[in-house]
């Protein structure tokens, strides 16, 4: 399994290319397949439906995981502010009293919602509604997420990925890759 980051995008579109990029480097399929999306918006290559792909972009950052079975990232920028009626409606009561116990803290919010929308995209159907039915993993009240860890939920397997502004998590059947591979020079090409 690979973890692709690029930084500084200009278009949500050139996180195509990042996929482009490491479908080449990692698998040798170049030119990228032709995608299609399943029934819930899963993007797969029909051609090729060995290679597990995920993206994810928010802002100027996004993500690409590369596997050989079903995976899922997710990356989010972490906002000045929530609305406290979406921290309701999306997280569990536990998920909600480790907030309280980390001081509700927005980054932590972020790395919530990362793991959620990660779970959601390896399953391939999504966020349920309300997303407070997407369980994931939780460190012990008051303690943070840990990059070193793998955070195990039933047959899956979550780590975070944590930026000075930004939080990331992959969901997959494998433990997920320790770090990022940043290839920000793609976008010096285009």
């Amino acid at each position: 399994m690979v973890l692709l980051g690029m930084r500084n995008l200009a278009r949500r579109e050139q996180a195509k290319q990042l996929l482009a990029w490491g479908a080449a480097r990692v698998w040798g399929l170049d030119p990228l397949p032709q995608l299609a999306v399943g029934e819930r918006g899963k993007p797969w290559f029909p051609a090729c439906p060995q290679y597990q792909f995920n993206l994810s972009h928010s802002g100027t950052l996004a993500l690409c995981v590369l596997a050989d079975r079903p995976v899922g990232v997710d990356i989010q920028e972490v906002r000045e502010t929530w609305r406290p009626s979406l921290v309701t409606r999306t997280c569990t009561p536990e998920e909600r009293a480790w907030l309280a116990s980390r001081g509700d803290r927005r980054e932590d919010f972020a790395q919530l919602w990362a793991l959620k929308e990660s779970g959601g995209k390896q399953t391939g159907y999504g966020l349920p509604y309300p997303p407070s039915r997407q369980p994931v993993p939780l460190p012990p009240l008051g303690e943070p997420y840990d990059p070193e860890k793998i955070y195990p939920l039933g047959q899956v397997q979550f780590r975070v990925y944590l930026g000075d502004t930004w939080r990331g998590a992959v969901c997959a059947l494998d433990a997920p890759p320790r770090a990022i591979q940043w290839v920000d020079n793609l976008l010096e090409k285009n």
